[in-house]
């Protein structure tokens, strides 16, 4: 058991000195990254943008999101989701129901890299958003999501080709995609319908908060904490924001069988596709979604003092910081997600407050914040401020070394 422990330690430590250089200097969990760095008083932006491989891990953007519930657990016999909020399907699962000549796809092609060049360093130096080199490799995600048989990519550069592909989406429909990708700022991952978090590929569209790779260590902070301890493994645990569903999936696939997770969203949207990620990686019965704001939707069950478990990204952006961010991000992704009130710490208090009264003695929390003012805030507020409710209350660094997390159990 020692040794084991010791080598997760090293494995953990290694990754962490890897995450840590890459981000600095260009890779990142298996891909490549650019990563610029800019301080703003006590904030250190990042622009992180990754290169996908499907059989990787993954990458970026800025965070979360009265009742009803999204079900897919069989033994809540909730309804799983109304139609009107079916999720889009994500672009690589799409049957490839198009087709269009390699002539034509490398018209495409020469015409998105022609605009895609005509931005320059523009977004750059307007909000830090992603430059020309960063635009041509999301075109070529595009196109491999796109094209069904990926061993024609190559034959792209032949001139007058009239071989036939077969796409998963229209031709004419990858010109308005990459048009609202330079013209709109929409989100890449908006744009082809999904994200890759640690080893997952999630679904992902407007409306609904993109997971960033710094919340992988949430994850990995529950899996420590379960390793050694059965009873919190069979627990119930709650991701409150749940957004996509990313951290409760990455919680249930450590729980597996003997745990229970509720992912909660006040975003019906977003519960709807969290449901829907649930039920692609074969979750519902350790996974449910319910609709809400925080833990309201939790009334018809009785969790005084009985959850092992309470985890959450929360809305932490000041609300003046949240005009400077990347358009992609204040135009296109929730502001119910994003905004934490003046201070940024409006729901963080909130839940520290309620988690004192629902965990179970011994029970774990982990919060993700904006950075070390609000880290250090937190930690006075938990250790002094809540009548010795927690204990072991820590701050825990994110892969570029910046207080990112509160974490510790009930008393």
């Amino acid at each position: 058991m020692k040794m084991e422990e010791d080598g997760k330690d090293m494995r953990r430590q290694r990754r962490r000195e890897k995450a840590k250089k890459h981000v600095m200097t260009g890779e990142f969990r298996g891909r490549d990254v650019e990563a610029k760095t800019v301080w703003k008083g006590e904030k250190l932006e990042m622009k992180l943008s990754l290169i996908r491989t499907y059989s990787c891990n993954i990458f970026p953007i800025f965070h979360k999101p009265k009742t009803q519930s999204l079900s897919l657990c069989a033994r809540s016999r909730r309804p799983i989701c109304s139609s009107s909020l079916k999720p889009k399907t994500p672009l690589f699962l799409r049957s490839s129901n198009y087709s269009a000549t390699l002539s034509d796809l490398k018209k495409w092609h020469d015409w998105a890299k022609t605009l895609s060049s005509s931005i320059g360093s523009s977004f750059v130096d307007s909000d830090n958003g992603p430059d020309s080199s960063l635009l041509f490799r999301e075109l070529n995600w595009l196109i491999e999501d796109s094209l069904e048989d990926h061993s024609l990519i190559p034959q792209l550069g032949i001139q007058d080709n009239s071989t036939n592909v077969r796409l998963r989406v229209d031709i004419d429909e990858l010109y308005s995609l990459w048009k609202q990708r330079i013209e709109e700022r929409k989100p890449f991952q908006y744009i082809v319908g999904c994200e890759h978090w640690r080893d997952l590929v999630l679904s992902v569209e407007e409306g609904v908060f993109i997971p960033r790779p710094e919340t992988e260590l949430l994850i990995d902070s529950v899996s420590d904490v379960v390793s050694n301890n059965e009873e919190l493994r069979q627990g119930l645990w709650v991701d409150l924001g749940t957004g996509s569903g990313a951290i409760a999936i990455g919680i249930g696939r450590i729980l597996g069988s003997r745990g229970r997770v509720i992912a909660v969203d006040l975003n019906p949207l977003a519960a709807s596709v969290a449901a829907f990620n649930v039920q692609r990686y074969g979750l519902q019965d350790v996974i449910e979604v319910r609709q809400g704001s925080w833990f309201e939707p939790l009334k018809d069950i009785e969790i005084e003092e009985k959850l092992s478990g309470v985890i959450s990204n929360p809305p932490y952006i000041p609300s003046d910081d949240i005009p400077g961010l990347q358009a992609e991000v204040r135009t296109h992704e929730p502001r119910l997600a994003l905004d934490g009130g003046l201070d940024g710490i409006d729901d963080l208090l909130y839940l520290c407050n309620r988690t004192a009264s629902l965990l179970k003695p011994g029970g774990f929390f982990a919060f993700e914040t904006n950075g070390e003012k609000q880290c250090k805030f937190l930690v006075d507020y938990l250790e002094n401020d809540t009548a010795g409710s927690f204990c072991n209350v820590k701050i825990v660094s994110d892969f570029a070394g910046i207080p990112r997390f509160v974490t510790g159990f009930r008393q």
